[in-house]
């Protein structure tokens, strides 16, 4: 029984680190056509209809995602989880009204900064074209990583942490 339970240990391992390989490869791969020049917004106009400024010498996380993307659903709790302790705004493309995504973050528990990209304007600017995306700019806002698809919230974290 225990060589079983070996067995399939190391074979659910092989599977885990070979799916880990291949995400990001696939990652890798959809972000090469990202806009990667500097970071240049210095406001957005929020979903609130407030204009917030990007505060300058902090790191940035700018998150694009929409309300009809399954995969941007379940990641939603880790960007939740993150904005409370970095700068993170989130672009909701072409997401419906102001009424439907304040809906949507009212019914999943989200709190975290949104610009509604109605007409695809930022998605636009930097060359999105898979949600979710996800840029992360150091203080002086040059990007030092793109997620194409779901990350986790050790994964923001630790890259976080790396550009510090």
């Amino acid at each position: 029984m225990k060589d079983k339970i070996k067995k399939y240990f190391k074979e659910f391992i092989l599977f885990a680190l070979v799916l880990f390989i291949v995400s990001n490869a696939l990652s890798y791969y959809r972000s090469s056509d990202l806009n990667k020049s500097d970071f240049d917004i210095k406001s957005v106009k929020l979903l609130d209809n407030r204009t917030y400024t990007i505060a300058e010498n902090k790191p940035l996380i700018l998150h694009f995602w929409a309300t009809w993307c399954p995969t941007c659903h379940l990641e939603a709790a880790n960007i939740e989880r993150i904005s409370k302790d970095y700068e993170v705004i989130t672009i909701a493309v072409q997401s419906g009204t102001k009424e439907e995504i304040e809906s949507y973050l009212q019914k999943n528990k989200l709190s975290f900064k949104v610009v509604n990209d109605e007409n695809a304007y930022y998605s636009k600017k930097f060359n999105i074209s898979a949600f979710p995306t996800t840029l992360i700019y150091d203080s002086d806002k040059n990007l030092k990583f793109s997620e194409v698809g779901y990350t986790t919230t050790a994964g923001l974290y630790s890259r976080m942490a790396l550009i510090k």
